[in-house]
């Protein structure tokens, strides 16, 4: 992760062509149209994925806390955080990093825990890193979790055969000296690897490396780290396997452009029968007029909350910006943009290290990760992979620890009432429902996607952006009849609220059902709120 990307705020104002009457107070009316017939992209599950870094409290403590500590574990990986990611169905978790990725030699990370290296982490305060929590511990919490291993290597100051090493350590079934070692250490059965990443912003805490000096490297990395594990490989690196492993390059950050079109000219050029890399990792944090650390996580006004909405839009200029580039060397969308960190950067909890980025999270904040998913999904042709930053006590977490205690985020509860999008099926969506503004900004009044999950229901997410008005809006569903909507809402009583160690349900979902009337859904979207519903045909 950057500073740079959380520092740039956007100037990008997303207007609706479409009016209604609105007024400042009360409730204002709408409408929205899925057209059904016209399906779209699916919407790749792995936009839902998550990112947990070797930073701050975000292994230590809040997902690693050992064998032997009083509070419930299995095998060191604490049960309650456990409970509660494996109910997000999480695609997939990004680690080590990040920055730290690039720092971190996977040795130190295997063997016994008592006899292993104790380092430091340089990019993030310099605290102690004990490599208690290495590859065998991440692939536990993978397994524990229901999720899949998405590993980020080490191009910055690591070898290219450490990066081969690390990948035949992992995945070969071969009785190699590898292999060997790692039954030793407990697990002889290859590991099933699913997304490897060649580095991490190597433009900046990753190298800093020009973006042609990058692409050099980046073939030399793609040519001899690979995959061995015969369920995803096949027989050769030129004849892969049923499910592949997905390999990631770094791409760029904000509206910085020159690693893609180095990268993916590089890409073009290689062979079609042996691409040098399936993703393109993309960078972005959303800020309001502070910037990174400095905009507040709780007492903030509605200035400060509109400007996080506005900027919250510029994703979807940015994705535009470098989908076009993408485009040009690669016409039919087979590289992947993934956009491995967003979320929010807030000013730091008190009384914990600057560094360790552990800050609260508001209705603001889940508002903000609803808008993205929306984006996302709009544009799933190309977007297919996203990580949120980051999963346990950093930055836009899901989930909050204080020692033994635990709490689920805004943020959180976002993700669980996305999941029916998982895999399913866009469909395109017409919206009149007018603008809400504050001084001189001016954004949509709702955001909204619709799509058909893998049950074969038809799914709605709208989010009221309003903070004052209530939306009253009428559904409708050209070619079915529907008999109403079941679902979920996400409210809270002011746009900072949060969940406490002292109120754990300040922000929580409330069920919802709608009826349908003349053939039209009737839903009532209460001011500031995410809405999710299932249609009921």
């Amino acid at each position: 992760m950057s500073f740079r990307s959380a520092l740039q705020g956007g100037l990008l104002v997303w207007l609706l062509a479409a009016s209604s009457s609105v007024q400042a107070q009360g409730s204002a009316t709408g409408s929205l149209t899925v057209q059904l017939d016209r399906a779209g992209p699916v919407i790749n599950r792995n936009v839902f994925g998550q990112f947990a870094e070797q930073l701050g409290y975000g292994i230590y403590e809040g997902v690693w806390v050992g064998k032997n500590s009083k509070i419930p574990n299995v095998r060191g990986i604490r049960s309650d955080v456990v409970k509660a990611l494996k109910a997000l169905k999480i695609p997939n978790v990004r680690w080590p990093g990040g920055c730290f990725a690039d720092q971190y030699h996977w040795r130190n990370g295997i063997g016994p825990v008592e006899k292993r290296p104790v380092t430091y982490n340089i990019n993030w305060g310099d605290p102690v890193e004990p490599n208690s929590f290495g590859t065998h511990e991440y692939m536990d919490f993978i397994d524990q979790i229901g999720s899949e291993a998405n590993i980020t290597s080490n191009v910055g100051s690591g070898t290219v055969q450490e990066a081969a090493d690390w990948l035949e350590y992992l995945t070969t079934d071969r009785p190699t000296t590898l292999a060997k070692e790692r039954t030793a250490n407990g697990h002889s059965a290859p590991f099933r690897v699913k997304f490897f990443a060649y580095g991490n912003e190597s433009y900046g805490c990753g190298g800093p490396m020009t973006a042609e000096a990058y692409t050099e490297r980046l073939k030399i990395f793609s040519t001899f780290a690979r995959n061995l594990n015969p369920a995803q490989s096949g027989n050769s690196r030129f004849m892969p396997g049923p499910d592949p492993m997905v390999r990631i390059a770094v791409g760029p950050a904000d509206n910085e452009t020159d690693y893609t079109e180095a990268v993916m000219k590089a890409w073009k050029e290689s062979s079609a029968r042996n691409r040098i890399f399936d993703a393109l990792s993309f960078h972005h944090y959303t800020a309001g007029e502070l910037g990174s650390m400095r905009d507040h996580a709780v007492g903030f006004t509605e200035k400060d909350y509109v400007a996080f909405i506005k900027n919250s839009y510029e994703m979807d200029g940015l994705i535009q910006k470098q989908s076009a580039i993408m485009d040009k060397y690669d016409p039919k969308k087979e590289v992947a943009l993934s956009i491995d960190e967003w979320g929010v950067w807030l000013q730091p909890m008190p009384g914990t290290p600057p560094l360790y980025l552990k800050q609260q999270t508001s209705l603001r904040d889940a508002i903000v990760a609803a808008i993205h998913l929306n984006i996302f999904a709009r544009h799933a042709d190309r977007v297919r992979m996203a990580n949120i930053a980051q999963m346990v006590n950093v930055l836009q977490g899901m989930i909050l620890t204080d020692k033994e205690k635990m709490l689920l985020t805004p943020t959180y509860h976002v993700f669980r009432m996305y999941i029916p999008f998982q895999d399913a099926t866009s469909l395109p969506v017409e919206l009149g429902a007018g603008n809400y503004q504050f001084g001189l900004i001016s954004v949509p009044r709702i955001d909204a996607i619709a799509a058909r999950g893998k049950d074969g229901k038809v799914w709605l997410a709208l989010t009221n952006i309003d903070p004052h008005a209530a939306l009253d809006i009428e559904v409708g569903l050209p070619g079915i009849s529907p008999k109403g909507a079941t679902g979920e809402t996400l409210t809270a009583p002011k746009i900072d609220s949060v969940n406490s160690f002292d109120a754990l349900d300040t922000v929580v979902p409330v069920p919802l059902n709608a009826a349908a009337l003349t053939g039209k859904l009737k839903l009532h979207l209460p001011p500031k709120s995410i809405t999710v519903v299932q249609v009921q045909e």
